[in-house]
């Protein structure tokens, strides 16, 4: 039996995940990963890397962040406290839903989680105070292959669900696609 719904997307490979859980009156218990059942969604690469963040405003906007080649990365990403919009951008150039987008309520609640693989920007928005996010990676953070996509660009046209207010400077200063942009390739 598996302890995982896989939900497709409207974006080819993204999958919004439902963990089952096992609870009684002392709480619950839920697996919250196996790689043996995400083989069944294309996981066949190591997790390597596990990030932790934590965003203490409401309407937050961090990301959209990615890795160019060879350290593109599949993403599993969970609301630990909190709630979050949380985006998956297709940046595979030829693809039927290029610079097209997909988001998902996360939460601490709804035990949720949007796998997000190579060829994707991510990013998200809080939707509460106090979140609390976790993220497996099949690749570890190379700095000199890091890449991301302005949150705010019109032609990728996100429509994040709360006014922004906050984001980095970083994340604010990254350039809008221009017509020529080709993504990225493996």
């Amino acid at each position: 039996m598996s302890r995982f719904e896989f939900c497709t997307t409207a974006l080819n490979g993204v999958y919004a995940i439902r963990r089952t859980v096992a609870e009684d009156h002392r709480g619950f218990f839920s697996r919250f990963f196996c790689a043996e059942e995400f083989t069944a969604i294309g996981l066949t690469a190591p997790i390597v890397q596990i990030n932790h963040s934590f965003t203490r405003k409401m309407g937050t906007v961090r990301g959209m962040h990615f890795q160019h080649p060879p350290h593109t990365e599949t993403k599993i990403v969970s609301c630990l406290k909190g709630c979050v919009f949380d985006v998956a951008v297709d940046l595979r150039y030829g693809s039927e839903t290029f610079l097209k987008w997909h988001g998902e309520i996360l939460t601490s609640e709804n035990r949720k989680s949007l796998f997000i693989p190579e060829g994707f920007a991510h990013g998200f928005q809080t939707l509460s105070e106090d979140c609390e996010l976790i993220y497996l990676h099949t690749s570890a953070y190379d700095l000199h292959s890091e890449g991301a996509l302005n949150a705010i660009d019109p032609q990728i046209a996100i429509e994040w669900p709360l006014a922004i207010a906050e984001m980095s400077n970083r994340d604010r200063s990254h350039p809008l696609i221009g017509t020529d942009y080709k993504g990225i390739c493996a």
